[in-house]
Formats: C-alpha cells, sequence, structure tokens
C-alpha cells in the first residue's frame, strides 16, 4: 500500500479544500469513561452520520451504517462511534500489516486545521483503530507504526438487535512537528480552537480486502478516487471546540 502508492500527487497544491463540512464540539466538564458503555454526559453532542463511499462497493444498511457524536475537555478530543456491522473481521494477526483490510474505524485529526500533505508526516494523523484497539498509521519513514500513546479506545456489542458496536476513543492532540524519532508531548485544546476532523470505516464482510469504506465527509475525487483521507487533510471538515 506504502511503497510508490499516490507519491506523484505529494504537492499539496494539487488539493483544493474541497469539504464543506464544519460544526461546533461541546466541551464536558466531565470527562467520558472509555469503555463502549452509554453514559448521560453523551446527551449534550449531537450525531454525525457516516453515510459517504469513500471506497469499494456500497453497502446495504444491515451490512454498514454509522453515526458518531464528539465532546472535548483540556486533555482529549473525545469520540463515540455506534457502528452497525453484521459480520465482524479481523484476520490479519500482524496489527501493522494491511490493517485497512480489516475492519477498522479510521479517525482523520489535524491538529490546527492547516491542511496538506501528511502521508509521511504528521501534520495531521490518520488513525486506524482495529477491533483489538490498536492505532496504527503510516510513520515518517514511510513505513506503519502503533501509536497506541495517542489515544485510548473501547468497543462493545450491544444485547438488542441489530447489536450495534459503541466504540468510544479519546485522542490526543500533536504539533505539527511530531516526529516519530523526536515525538512531541500533545497540546492542550482550548476553546476556540479549529481542528480538521474525519471519520470512516474499513468494513470487510469475508474477502481478502476490505469491501466498503464508508466516512463521515463528502468530496470530490481526484483521479477517480476518494481514498484520500491518509494523504491529504484537504479534504478533512472542520470543527469549533466550544465552551
Amino acid at each position: 500500500m506504502f511503497s510508490g502508492l499516490l507519491k506523484p500527487l505529494l504537492m499539496a497544491s494539487f488539493f483544493s479544500s474541497l469539504s464543506a463540512h464544519a460544526f461546533d464540539v461541546t466541551y464536558t466538564s466531565k470527562a467520558p469513561v472509555i469503555d463502549g458503555s452509554q453514559e448521560a454526559v453523551w446527551q449534550q453532542a449531537s450525531w454525525h452520520d457516516m453515510p459517504y463511499l469513500m471506497d469499494g462497493s456500497l453497502p446495504e444498511k444491515a451490512d454498514f451504517t454509522g453515526r458518531y457524536r464528539l465532546l472535548w475537555d483540556e486533555n482529549y478530543l473525545y469520540l463515540q462511534a455506534e457502528i452497525t456491522d453484521d459480520m465482524l473481521i479481523d484476520t490479519h494477526a500482524d496489527p501493522l500489516v494491511r490493517y485497512w483490510d480489516d475492519d477498522a474505524l479510521e479517525i482523520f485529526v489535524d491538529g490546527d486545521a492547516s491542511g496538506g500533505i501528511h502521508q509521511f508526516n504528521h501534520s495531521a494523523l490518520a488513525y486506524h483503530i482495529g477491533l483489538d484497539n490498536q492505532a496504527a498509521d503510516i510513520g515518517d519513514d514511510e513505513k506503519a507504526h502503533l501509536y497506541n500513546d495517542h489515544i485510548n479506545s473501547s468497543w462493545k456489542r450491544q444485547l438488542n438487535s441489530p447489536n450495534t458496536i459503541l466504540w468510544e476513543v479519546s485522542i490526543k492532540r500533536y504539533p505539527n512537528d511530531y516526529t516519530d524519532a523526536a515525538p512531541k508531548a500533545p497540546i492542550a485544546l482550548k476553546s476556540g480552537d479549529v481542528m480538521g476532523f474525519m471519520l470512516a470505516y474499513c468494513d470487510n464482510d469475508g474477502s481478502e480486502v476490505r469491501e466498503h469504506f464508508m466516512g463521515s465527509h463528502d468530496f470530490a475525487a481526484q483521479n477517480g478516487s476518494k481514498n484520500l483521507g491518509f494523504i491529504t487533510a484537504d479534504v478533512f471538515g472542520k470543527i469549533t471546540l466550544k465552551k
């Protein structure tokens, strides 16, 4: 996936800012417990759907539907996603091997909404969180790495049909000059901050590759592809932290 993939596209000017998705995120004085269980603190946050096809084929509703909501405090951006997936797949034991072809929640974060190419740097991050709750992304050495210290993830199947997954994640924010060789400390969040954000889900129903890649944001394809979030933050939406 990485070797030579779309390297001709590594010119930020090639992409324009195509996503019009923007909304405010509510502050919470009580941190949600990241355990995949519903709690009252989330009632102050609004749901947002994940209806857009980014790669593969469009699934039936019984196969996949998704929505999410966000909160924040000074330490974390909090995500709660509600996913309907009729078949959970994790066939690659190594969390750094073809993680995009297993079922995974993919969280795209641009800490200062500056946009631009981030495929082989950390001016933005594309956390692929697998069913084992580990977060993989491409490092600045063009190899996959785990960034489990950046996030805390937990999910549970719900008891009632259609047995949706409640997936919760807390996410730290890092500066644009973060590198794997010299990691920087996370940056505190504050009211008025604008961040780039997008959410997607990799859905595999038993084949060698994922069949569906569904996302929260729509944007124009480039060279026939909408699988662009791991390359450029220009296709992310924007969130504004409000207190």
